[in-house]
């Protein structure tokens, strides 16, 4: 091989080594914020232009794993308090777990 091929062989190498090194960063900053509050990620994202972060990273799967949490079939639900509908006082887990009694929670829409 020529002189001439062996280094455009070795800048394309290297060219592409920095690329993949910073996606890699790219991904793993993403993963990062990602992880953060939701307040933190939206603030960041909305710096971003446009549809790059969906396009440029595997923005699904990345998201499935920074969001997954801890919680395995069986562990208690974290403690919260929900108001009303009527707004005229609060529900809070823990009392009704207090009681014994089992609780049912259904997530969904009735509009």
């Amino acid at each position: 091989m020529s002189t001439r091929r062996k280094s455009v062989k070795r800048a394309l190498v290297l060219a592409f080594a920095v690329i993949a090194l910073v996606w890699l960063l790219g991904c793993s900053a993403l993963y990062h914020i990602m992880r953060r509050p939701p307040e933190t990620f939206a603030r960041f994202m909305a710096k971003l232009p446009g549809p790059v972060p969906f396009l440029l990273f595997p923005f699904e799967t990345l998201w499935t794993h920074a969001r997954a949490g801890t919680r395995q079939v069986g562990d208690a639900a974290p403690n919260f308090s929900l108001t009303k509908l009527d707004k005229s006082a609060s529900v809070q887990l823990s009392n009704l777990t207090a009681q014994g009694r089992p609780v049912v929670l259904i997530f969904g829409s009735y509009t």
